[in-house]
């Protein structure tokens, strides 16, 4: 039987294992999800409430201690690691305060009688998610859903299980009934056996195109509804009349962050021709500078990558784009000492049919194109598969929104990195996945959304 385990990469040393879970304990686990489903769907919504309040209790009292976790597990910067918490606490609170508003009936005009639309829960939910914000990729499904009733089965990534299983202990912890909330332990591999179980009414994935292809395919074939948010390449274009060393403060804070192993990191920054040059030795000194060192001291800017394969992985992409004609600038290989570290490092003259121009690099690493103009740079923003964030950098904000409205992603942020509040949808388009998570579309994404309508027996309609 194979084993799910914790693997330091920041010493590479295995810190804990635990077993897969056998086939009879899966069995009991969706059991009692789908009774506990039966009860918590006529839960009141104040009660579900207060459910979500007590956990966002919970995880601020304990922050310190489950960042420290999140840095053991894959790598992560302490003070990311407490931000990340905090973020998550704010989102459980936002659909304490909100849930009940949110799914509350909306009447419809209609010529006569009456019509209302109700919003009810479905069931089970899978989430699968990643490992990069081991806590937040949890809480972006798990909050809204369990506000709205349904109840959570997660898969998490199998390099966090501590993470995985102290979830479920702080759900326990802060009086979820049995069932609400459960983790399971099992490989990748089981995910799309798991979609078929009838109890199973809504599937979520964060995770790579090819994992959300097949587990869209095998929703798809059970007539389940799915939501899938695959990664991005996000365009930074620096409009002309930007600050550039802010756009560059920017631009490279966000390439850094989480090591790069972000979703909506800016991958592809796009700047005019006449300023590239002054850009990228900007960026390079601020990558010279960069302190690497131990994820836990707070002193630190730059962790390791999650694991051994992932900085193997990360190399080969920037071998191969060398090989293929891009310029390296900076970094592109290992750190001489122990852990998972990458140089940061900038590409440039990354061209179309080149593997960097349309491959999502998972670290960081810094590709810079330059333009002739704004038009030339919308049209590279938008020549990719992938459509998930992007950010416009400029000072006329009135002239960056114009410009925001053009590029095909689910969303662009103005003179910031793409980022994260409750109250804001997270989402893509394109190969980036579909639905969207947090927010009023949060929560509607896994709820029957129910027409009711009163009229008499002689209406027309």
């Amino acid at each position: 039987m194979s084993s799910i385990k914790t693997i330091n990469p920041t010493t590479n040393q295995v810190e804990k294992e635990f077993p897969e879970m056998t086939p009879e304990q899966i069995e009991t686990i969706l059991a009692k999800a789908d009774e506990a489903y039966r009860t918590w769907r006529t839960t009141p919504l104040a009660q579900r409430a207060e459910l979500l309040t007590r956990v966002a209790q919970i995880l601020r009292e304990r922050k310190n201690e489950l960042a420290k976790l999140f840095t053991i597990e894959m790598g992560k910067l302490i003070g990311e690691g407490i931000a990340e918490i905090e973020v998550c606490a704010a989102i459980f609170e936002y659909y304490a305060q909100n849930g009940a508003e949110i799914l509350a009936d909306t009447p419809i005009q209609t010529k006569t009688g009456s019509a209302f639309l109700a919003y009810e829960p479905i069931g089970v939910i899978l989430s699968v998610q990643p490992w990069n914000f081991p806590f937040y990729q949890i809480t972006r499904s798990a909050a809204p859903n369990i506000m709205a009733g349904n109840t959570i089965v997660l898969k998490h990534a199998s390099n966090v299980p501590q993470a995985a299983e102290t979830m479920e202990k702080i759900f326990k912890e802060a009086g979820a009934p049995q069932g609400v909330y459960t983790n399971l332990f099992i490989p990748g591999s089981k995910i799309s056996e798991l979609v078929q179980d009838p109890r199973i009414k809504g599937v979520s994935l964060t995770g790579s195109e090819p994992a959300g292809a097949d587990f869209a395919s095998a929703a798809g074939k059970c007539v389940k509804k799915s939501t899938l948010e695959l990664g991005g390449s996000d365009a930074f274009i620096v409009m002309p009349d930007a600050d550039l060393d802010m756009a560059v403060k920017t631009a490279t804070a966000g390439r850094l962050w989480n090591a790069g192993q972000v979703c909506v990191s800016p991958k592809r920054i796009i700047v005019q021709e006449n300023v590239a040059r002054k850009f990228i030795e900007k960026a390079k000194e601020i990558f010279e500078n960069t302190v690497v060192g131990d994820p836990l001291d707070p002193a630190t800017q730059l962790a390791p990558l999650s694991s051994e394969k992932a900085l193997e992985d990360v190399i080969k992409q920037v071998e191969i784009a060398i090989q293929q004609g891009a310029t390296l600038v900076i970094g592109g290989k290992r750190i001489d000492r122990p852990g998972c570290f990458l140089q940061p490092t900038i590409l440039t003259d990354v061209k179309k049919g080149m593997n960097a121009y349309s491959e999502e690099i998972f670290g960081p690493v810094l590709v810079v194109y330059a333009v002739k103009d704004i038009e030339a740079a919308i049209q590279l923003a938008n020549d990719s598969d992938f459509g998930l964030g992007g950010t416009v950098f400029g000072k006329d904000t009135e002239e960056a929104v114009k410009v925001a409205r053009r590029i095909e992603t689910g969303m662009v942020y103005i003179n910031h990195v793409t980022g994260i509040a409750p109250e804001l949808p997270f989402g893509g388009t394109k190969h980036s996945g579909y639905g969207r998570e947090q927010g009023y579309y949060g929560i509607r994404e896994f709820v029957n959304t129910k027409l009711i309508r009163i009229t008499t027996p002689d209406a027309s309609y």
